[in-house]
């Protein structure tokens, strides 16, 4: 081997999603994001976090193009899924490049039997039955609670049991990437950790790409590569999800291990905040 050839940087990661330095604003008045920049590389698990109101969801809604509908936009900055802007694609189009959002709170249709669920996940598919059929027993194989109660209405089952149908739903569209909303969210600690190791899962042996918005940091950073964390809009740190869970400061107001007072990042002078927003 050469010299130049061992001084030869390494190629760099493909990222499949690119968010550019974008604000949303809500009613033309009421500015949710000021600046957010992430980038999740194809094959990742990526976390965003922060506390109830920091603009995660809106950020997911941004990527997947519902804002719309709550009467929200993307007023500066742009959206890229696989190298091709889609911010301005509506959310069936996106759905069907690939990317699709697992909404807080799982939303699942309650008067429909978990199958029947699953099956709407493939409405914009054109492979034929044969190929749906494989997809949900591959399903079924990943979530074994949801073959067993595959003929149970949705609104009779778990929290826990939605959310995986949720997500199961998700898969059905066979996505290249799943924004996944809350998926913590009123469950009990044994399921949380039950569904994070089934989307690592399929993370590792279907290829999906994951980001997802998390207010339980702890869990979040065992199973994310990296992180955002936002407070007010912002992004106010990012980095490896290792490198976060050993950041005093994140253990101290995220991971609940430090003492004191619960302080806002803005209140600590000593932390250097990277201000992506002004790149």
């Amino acid at each position: 081997m050469t010299a130049s050839a061992a001084a030869a940087p390494e190629p760099a990661t493909e990222k499949i999603l690119s968010v550019n330095n974008i604000e949303v604003i809500y009613d033309h008045v009421i500015l949710v994001l000021k600046g957010v920049s992430l980038d999740v590389p194809r094959g990742g698990i990526v976390a965003i976090l922060g506390a109830n109101g920091a603009g995660k969801t809106t950020t997911l809604k941004a990527i997947s193009n519902l804002l719309r509908a709550e009467r929200g936009e993307v007023t500066k900055g742009s959206i890229e899924f696989e190298g091709e802007r889609v911010d301005r694609l509506n959310p069936n189009d996106l759905v069907r490049k690939g990317c699709i959002q697992v909404m807080e709170g799982r939303h699942c249709f309650g008067h429909l039997t978990i199958e029947e669920n699953l099956l709407t996940g493939a409405f914009t598919r054109r492979d034929g039955n044969a190929a749906i059929k494989r997809d949900m027993e591959m399903i079924y194989d990943y979530f074994p609670r949801l073959r067993q109660r595959k003929g149970s209405m949705a609104g009779y089952t778990s929290g826990g049991e939605q959310q995986m149908c949720a997500i199961g739903r998700a898969m059905m569209s066979r996505p290249k990437m799943i924004l996944l909303d809350e998926p913590s969210m009123g469950l009990a600690p044994q399921v949380v950790e039950e569904i994070f190791e089934i989307v690592k899962t399929l993370n590792t042996k279907e290829g999906v790409s994951f980001l997802l918005a998390e207010q339980n940091t702890n869990v979040a950073l065992r199973y994310a590569t990296y992180g955002y964390i936002l407070e007010t809009g912002r992004v106010v740190m990012d980095g490896e999800a290792k490198a976060l869970r050993e950041n005093e400061d994140v253990k101290e107001f995220y991971l609940g291990v430090s003492g004191g007072d619960r302080k806002s990042f803005r209140e600590v002078k000593s932390y250097k905040r990277r201000k992506r927003w002004l790149a």
